[in-house]
């Protein structure tokens, strides 16, 4: 596989290992690993981009950094001239994708999957520029499938190798049932490869078994076989636990500078190196530099969190809020002062309200059940004062400011 290796010059040999060093930065897994760069090498010779494939089916259309992880892969292949393939499951969207689930997924109807797509699409724009990105929908091809073509496609692969599968095998242990349509999944994500003629497919650890079923049907149907690019899972603010919204141990790609400032130094030390590896878009040798700093005791945990704070909002809003949120977290957190850009709320309801109720009206809080638990568990403050009374009632006459946790600020004032 290293023919065309062999037909590169000095210069362009630098060039396939400048690639190949921030393809494989920050990556669990290639596979395999030997003939990246000689698909890197491919694309020198005979002057075309590799196609980059990235399936998404479009069940859950909030990102979060843990989303990004796999978008700043693809940008850094986009940033080489590289064409990204989105393929957007409207098809197999339809049926879920089984991974990681005890129990058949809930189909979404084509309403669901059109507007999860549309929202992605504004959230990806935030990192890759979806102007020369190839939106796909597998519909195309998919639905075009007769009972002939599923036949053989079927046939490629045998039931004992999907239960190799940890959820199938899981399930059928433990007697739960399995649908025949959700085998069907990871071999029609596997045929978008061999439609699109994919040279590389990037996927999460999870997509294992999905991402390597495009390189095996490729083989199947003739065709040049996909590199796969396996990439880690990102801990959330726990440290412990994926990153997910339901967690609640999320960063959100369309949250304030505050709060993205204000979460990312509530991050553990032992993942600053991961985060700066994985959701930032600086060089790999500085990324590299500030691992060993870390390491040697060079670099200061709180000065590294501070700046990959800096960075993230620098990234999702601009150089200008960057430097406001890391100003506004110094003052609160490091002179103990308020910040200066509190919103204001604008009050014209009851002149002395139960502090509960108020939580929940200013949308402080979700419910009073949530607002409770916060004010049992010392989480708001008024005008910098802790309280923990949840009978208190709160006169608006004086124009409170309130505090919810460590970020989260408001000030009343009277229309």
């Amino acid at each position: 596989m290293g023919q065309f290796l062999e037909q590169l010059s000095n210069e362009q040999l630098a060039e396939v290992k400048r690639q190949f060093d921030i393809y494989s930065n920050g990556v669990k897994e290639i596979i395999p690993e030997s003939e990246l760069k000689n698909k890197i090498a491919k694309s020198l010779v005979t002057n075309r981009p590799l196609k980059i494939k990235l399936g998404l089916d479009p069940s859950a259309p909030d990102v979060h950094l843990g989303h990004t992880v796999v978008l700043n892969k693809l940008k850094q292949f986009q940033e080489n001239g590289h064409t990204i393939q989105l393929i957007i499951g409207d098809f197999t969207g339809k049926i879920g994708d089984p991974t990681g689930k005890s129990a058949v997924r809930k189909q979404l109807t084509t309403e669901e999957v059109t507007q999860n797509a549309k929202t992605y699409f504004e959230q990806f724009s935030k990192v890759l520029d979806m102007e020369k990105v190839e939106l796909h929908y597998n519909s195309k091809w998919l639905s075009k499938l007769a009972l002939e073509d599923m036949i053989h496609l079927s046939s490629s692969i045998t039931v004992a190798r999907l239960l190799e599968r940890n959820d199938f095998s899981e399930r059928l242990a433990t007697g739960k049932p399995i649908s025949l349509h959700e085998f069907f999944y990871p071999l029609m994500q596997g045929y978008d490869s061999v439609e699109l003629e994919s040279d590389i497919e990037l996927g999460g650890t999870d997509q294992h078994f999905n991402v390597l079923m495009g390189r095996h049907l490729q083989e199947h149907y003739g065709k040049e076989k996909q590199i796969v690019i396996l990439l880690p899972l990102l801990e959330g603010l726990d440290g412990v636990e994926k990153m997910s919204k339901s967690k609640n141990n999320y960063i959100g790609v369309d949250e304030d500078q505050h709060s993205m400032y204000g979460k990312t130094m509530s991050i553990p030390d032992e993942l600053i190196s991961k985060y700066f590896d994985l959701v930032t878009d600086l060089p790999v040798d500085q990324k590299n530099q500030i691992k060993e700093d870390l390491e040697q005791g060079k670099l200061h945990p709180r000065d590294a969190k501070m700046f990959l704070a800096r960075t993230i909002v620098r990234i999702y809003h601009d150089v200008d809020e960057a430097e406001k949120a890391e100003a506004a977290f110094k003052a609160v957190f490091q002179r103990g002062s308020l910040p200066d850009d509190i919103p204001v709320i604008k009050w014209q309801g009851d002149r002395e309200v139960p502090l509960v109720d108020l939580l929940v009206e200013l949308k402080l809080q979700k419910s009073k059940t949530e607002a409770r638990k916060m004010i049992q568990n010392g989480g708001i403050r008024i005008n910098e004062v802790k309280v923990n009374d949840i009978h208190l009632h709160v006169n608006m006459m004086d124009e409170p400011i309130i505090q919810v946790g460590k970020r989260k600020f408001v000030r009343v004032e009277i229309k």
